[in-house]
C-alpha cells in the first residue's frame, strides 16, 4: 500500500510574503471593518477576546455585538472597540468580515442570529458555538454551503466530530481526512485545531502548522485565533492567506512565551500581545 503523501508545513517565510508595510498616508478606513458577534450570558469575555485580537492585529475598525442582557456598553480595557446590540453589529453599513460563535450559546436566539449572519453578503469566520449549532441544524449547514461569499470554519476536534457525525477519537485518528471532509462538506476553508493544526484552503490544499505548544491549552485561545483571522481578512488578505498567517502567527506567539519559560498559566490575552509584536517583526 503506498504511503500517504506528506503534508506541507506552513513556514514563517511563506506567510511573511503576505505582509507589506503600510503607506505613510494610511488611515483606519484602509484596513477594513470587523464585527464579532457572540457573548451570551456568562460568556461575554469570548467575543471581547476575539475583538481585541482583531484590533491589535491591525483591523481598522472593530465592532462587537453582544447577546447578554447585562452586556457592557464599553470595553474598559479596550475602549477603541465599538460595542452594540447584536442586530446593530449584523447590519453595519460597511462590513468586510464577520466573526461569529465566540460564546454565542445554543438557544433559539443564538440559532436565529446565526441564520441572519449566514444571509449576509460578507466573509464569515465561524467558531465555537456557531459550529455546534451547525451540527444540529442541517438547514443552516445548507445555507452555509450555498453562500456566495467565502467562509472559514475553525473547529477543535470535538466540534469537528459533531459536524461530521462521528466521535472525537475518529477525528484524531484521521485528522487530515477529517479536515478535508469538513472543507468539502461545508464549502469552507478550515483549520482543524490541536497539536499540529491542519489548514485546508478554499481550493482543497492541505497544510500543517507546527508552531504552538501545550501551554496554549487555556481558555480563550480559539477566540483570539478567530479575531486574528478576521483582522487579516479585513486588511485585504484573501481568506487562505489570512488563515495560514493567523494560525502560524498564533502558535509562534505561544512559542515566544514558552521561550520565556511561561507555559503553565499562559493566557490568551498575552498571546495576543506577543502576536502583535511578532507581526511587526515579520513585516519587511
Amino acid at each position: 500500500m503506498p504511503a500517504a503523501p506528506r503534508i506541507p508545513t506552513i513556514t514563517q517565510k511563506q506567510v511573511a510574503t503576505f505582509l507589506s508595510p503600510r503607506p505613510r498616508d494610511s488611515h483606519k478606513g484602509n484596513f477594513g471593518t470587523v464585527a464579532v458577534v457572540g457573548g451570551a450570558g456568562g460568556m461575554v469575555g469570548a467575543p471581547l477576546l476575539a475583538a481585541r485580537a482583531a484590533l491589535k492585529l491591525g483591523a481598522g475598525c472593530v465592532h462587537v455585538g453582544i447577546l447578554a442582557n447585562n452586556a457592557p456598553s464599553v470595553d474598559i480595557l479596550q475602549p477603541e472597540l465599538m460595542l452594540h446590540s447584536v442586530q446593530a453589529a449584523l447590519h453595519l453599513p460597511k462590513l468586510d468580515v464577520l466573526a461569529i460563535g465566540c460564546g454565542l450559546g445554543y438557544d433559539d436566539s443564538a440559532q436565529k442570529i446565526l441564520q441572519d449572519a449566514l444571509k449576509l453578503n460578507t466573509i464569515l469566520v465561524l467558531d465555537a458555538d456557531a459550529l455546534n449549532i451547525l451540527a444540529f441544524r442541517p438547514d443552516l449547514g445548507t445555507m452555509l454551503i450555498s453562500r456566495k461569499n467565502a467562509s472559514v470554519i475553525t473547529p477543535h476536534p470535538g466540534e469537528a466530530a459533531r459536524l461530521l457525525g462521528c466521535n472525537t477519537e475518529e477525528v484524531q485518528a484521521a485528522r487530515a481526512e477529517a479536515a478535508q471532509k469538513l472543507a468539502t462538506r461545508f464549502h469552507s476553508a478550515v483549520v482543524l485545531k490541536g497539536a499540529h493544526s491542519l489548514c485546508v484552503t478554499r481550493d482543497g490544499k492541505i497544510v500543517v502548522n507546527k508552531t504552538g505548544n501545550p501551554g496554549m491549552s487555556s481558555p480563550g485561545m480559539g477566540d483570539v485565533l478567530t479575531g486574528m483571522i478576521a483582522a487579516f481578512i479585513a486588511q485585504g488578505l484573501n481568506v487562505d492567506q489570512a488563515l495560514l498567517l493567523a494560525v502560524h502567527l498564533h502558535g509562534a506567539a505561544g512559542d515566544a512565551m514558552a521561550k520565556q519559560k511561561v507555559t503553565i498559566g499562559m493566557t490568551a490575552t498575552e498571546v495576543t500581545e506577543w502576536a502583535r509584536w511578532l507581526l511587526n517583526q515579520w513585516i519587511k
